[in-house]
């Protein structure tokens, strides 16, 4: 049938993820950093989402569409609620927010501060002193978010910089965390564990795709599942075809290096 539906232009976008929440029937989700329409027969077409967009980039445009299905809409959201249920961490584009930011401007109201995207410096230049038991040091964090679920692949700091995987237990455990690891790359953390590895494997292909990064550096610790963040790593490298170098750093439970070694190309 012709009737209206949600046209979402992606030259515009930039997965802020502001039009997430804003629409009830669940029909927007944010995929490889684009704000995506799932289903025709999930959009209403009555256009809630289109004053949520910073970019201009929702529209309704009228055409031909299945109709909306409100039992599909119930089913839908049923199922991701579910999904909410058995997921100890955010779901990719639940958290509105990957909007680039310099830390001089005052954040815009609206969104998840969790998620906005916050640039520091540039590696190696670490800024925002802090205190500590034994007096002034310096963090060498660039930017803010962290967690693989909610960094921009399209993040500015991520183009032609060192990355670092890190499982979240590693900057706990390793004492040298910020010197020898964080220093000088880009960084994005996640557990293999409880995380959703194949959403975690899409993350990284967009990132490795969408920067031209000069070396990954995969940090996890010694037990054995925690080795899922290398293995989904390798896979990202893979699709991408892309040959950029690999480090893989083991770290003990006890805080100390186990191996730190570079991966063939092929692997």
């Amino acid at each position: 049938m012709i009737r209206e539906v949600v046209s979402i232009d992606e030259d515009k976008c930039n997965g802020c993820g502001l039009c997430v929440p804003a629409c009830q029937e669940g029909a927007i989700r944010i995929v490889n950093g684009k704000a995506k329409l799932v289903a025709d027969h999930l959009c209403d077409g009555l256009g809630a989402c289109l004053g949520h967009c910073p970019q201009g980039a929702i529209t309704i445009e009228r055409r031909e569409a299945d109709d909306f299905n409100e039992e599909a809409v119930a089913a839908h959201l049923g199922k991701e609620h579910q999904a909410d249920q058995h997921t100890p961490v955010s779901v990719a584009g639940s958290c509105p927010g990957s909007q680039f930011q310099s830390l001089a401007e005052p954040l815009p109201g609206g969104g998840c501060p969790s998620a906005r995207l916050i640039q520091f410096g540039s590696p190696g230049a670490p800024k925002c002193p802090v205190s500590s038991a034994t007096g002034p040091t310096a963090s060498t964090l660039t930017h803010w978010p962290v967690k693989l679920r909610l960094l921009n692949p399209t993040a500015p700091v991520l183009q032609r910089a060192g990355l670092l995987i890190a499982a979240d237990c590693v900057p706990v455990a390793f004492p040298a965390f910020q010197s020898r690891l964080l220093r000088g790359r880009a960084v994005v953390i996640g557990c293999p564990k409880f995380d959703d590895i194949q959403a975690d494997v899409d993350k990284l292909t967009a990132i490795i795709e969408r920067n031209d990064l000069v070396e990954i550096v995969v940090a996890h610790m010694e037990v054995p599942c925690c080795n899922g963040l290398l293995m989904a790593t390798l896979q990202a490298r893979r699709r991408t075809g892309r040959p950029v170098p690999i480090a893989d750093v083991v770290i003990g439970i006890r805080g100390d290096v186990l191996s730190w070694r570079k991966l063939r190309a092929d692997q």
